[in-house]
């Protein structure tokens, strides 16, 4: 870990910059409490589409362990709240993928969940350039590590380059979160701006800067 020559008072200018950017709220923690777990990758393979598909998506990223050495190298993260525009019934969210894939699903949940992720992915889409206008805004006032990660997985292509195993936009494209094994649950009741699990109403959404 590097010497804490400084304060998280010192990114207050990165919580402003967050708001102004559209953020429902904004805070600079110390990078020892991201709190990372080898299980929520499982997640990913267990209950994701996009498992295997995306080269920002596992088993392309690096693993619960390698993050956890990339993580120490880091003094302060700044965590970043969204609120997303969509909502449905909490029957319809709580088995959201279900009435959204499945053909036999009943009609009325279907186009429920289905105006849930139109809402959704054109509500958000935004969040990811955010993040990465406070990566730009911390590299330039003299962190050059400074890394964003993003709530969800990438949506720049329709289709990932994954067979050739180099992605074609990496001055765009980041990693989620969850993917290298942070609990954002749990990392942002730590930090005292908890996010609303399971979803109730609008989804709150977290994403994450790790400042050198």
């Amino acid at each position: 870990m590097k010497p804490t020559t400084s304060t998280p008072g010192e990114f207050a200018f990165l919580c402003d910059a967050a708001r102004s950017l559209g953020a429902a709220d904004a805070k600079v923690i110390p990078a020892s409490d991201v709190i990372v777990e080898n299980r929520v990758p499982l997640k990913c393979r267990a209950g994701c589409i996009g498992y295997g598909k995306k080269l920002t998506c596992p088993p392309y990223v690096p693993t619960p362990d390698e993050f956890r050495k990339i993580l120490a190298e880091y003094r302060y993260a700044l965590l970043v709240k969204f609120i997303s525009p969509a909502t449905a019934d909490p029957d319809v969210i709580c088995s959201i993928y279900r009435y959204w894939l499945d053909p036999a699903a009943p009609a009325d949940k279907k186009e429920q969940a289905t105006q849930f992720w139109k809402d959704h992915f054109n509500g958000t889409g935004a969040f990811a350039p955010m993040m990465l206008e406070l990566e730009r805004t911390a590299f330039n006032a003299g962190n050059p590590f400074a890394l964003a990660f993003i709530n969800g997985s990438c949506r720049l292509c329709e289709s990932c380059n994954v067979k050739a195993g180099i992605c074609i936009h990496p001055a765009q494209a980041r990693i989620p979160e969850h993917a290298v094994g942070v609990n954002m649950v749990k990392t942002a009741e730590k930090a005292g701006m908890p996010i609303r699990f399971p979803v109730q109403g609008h989804p709150e959404l977290m994403a994450l800067l790790l400042i050198d």
